[in-house]
């Protein structure tokens, strides 16, 4: 049974966070889908993964590319099947998750972009909707220049 953390960005951008994020789940030895709502922001950020530097490279695909099942990090759509049979599941840009997927999941990533109200309330709806059906959450944010557990359900 996971957790739901919730990641509040508010000094880093997603384009910063997100790999760090994603290279510690693969520490864990999860298999990862990122769900996000746009596919061409998908593809903007499978472009920037595969830009990073060697030493921290992160394996991974898109979900209508080679082999999608055999990808460690899968990044697809919300209307996409996870074929990588993920132990972590991480949503962006508003991406919904249920409460039956954080107790499938190893852990649940919900990313959102502090400084747009919109995606704070839509976070916050999503925090009430699966804690109001019995799902662990934290919610973590980086205010202080590290991020620092804040909340807990």
């Amino acid at each position: 049974m996971g957790a739901a953390y919730f990641y509040h960005l508010t000094r880093s951008p997603l384009e910063r966070s997100l790999p760090m994020l994603l290279g510690k789940a693969r520490e864990a030895g999860w298999r990862v889908a990122l769900r996000g709502r746009d596919p061409a922001r998908l593809r903007r950020l499978d472009d920037l993964l595969w830009e990073g530097a060697p030493e921290s490279f992160l394996p991974h695909g898109l979900w209508d590319g080679p082999a999608p099942q055999d990808q460690p990090i899968l990044l697809l759509p919300e209307t996409a099947h996870a074929a990588n049979a993920p132990d972590c599941l991480m949503a962006i840009d508003g991406a919904q998750i249920s409460a039956a997927e954080v107790e499938a999941s190893a852990r649940v990533c919900i990313i959102f972009d502090g400084n747009d109200p919109a995606a704070v309330e839509a976070a916050r709806g999503q925090w009430k909707a699966i804690t109001k059906q019995g799902a662990t959450a934290q919610y973590w944010s980086e205010e202080g220049g590290g991020w620092e557990m804040k909340a807990q359900s």
